[in-house]
């Protein structure tokens, strides 16, 4: 018999039935690097790129929030939940990177590290679609959960 979670005694995928769990405050941050190049890198101006799309960290912070928000309508099984808080940060860490984190809240039966997942991924392809008019070598990497708490573990990536 399988380990995974979503595949049940005969081997079929479905949801995980979370009816009999309780609610639990739940947290959980996760990150992607984008590599823009220093072309890109050199229209940063404060804290943002202003393109003609309009301004880029901007618009990836609301995309993430709004893919956080329908993660369920994404992953076939994920389960919809009540998404507390979705807070992004977007900063250089390079002369030709930015990073964004993105932290989610809730409290629910279950969840909550594929909406931080999902949100940051999305905001990463939302800084490539609005600066690929300038260079299309961007390269989204090191997607990955930081940290989830509550609900049965709690788990930290190893730097």
């Amino acid at each position: 018999m399988s380990d995974l979670t979503h595949v049940d005694q005969n081997n079929q995928p479905g949801m995980v039935d979370v009816s009999a769990k309780a609610n639990t405050a739940r947290a959980a941050t996760a990150r992607c690097i984008v590599v823009l190049g220093s072309e890109i890198m050199s229209l940063l101006d404060g804290d943002d790129i202003q393109s003609k799309k309009g301004p880029v960290f901007q618009t990836a912070i609301i995309a993430g929030t709004m893919a956080a928000k329908k993660t369920w309508d994404l992953i076939p099984f994920c389960h919809p939940i009540p998404l507390e808080k979705c807070k992004f940060h977007i900063k250089p860490i390079s002369s030709d990177s930015v990073e964004v984190i993105c932290t989610c809240l809730t409290n629910a039966r279950t969840g909550i590290e594929m909406e931080a997942l999902t949100g940051a991924n999305v905001a990463a392809l939302t800084i490539y679609d609005m600066c690929k008019a300038v260079s299309k070598s961007i390269v989204i990497s090191e997607c990955k959960l930081v940290n989830k708490t509550g609900g049965k573990s709690d788990y930290t990536a190893k730097p």
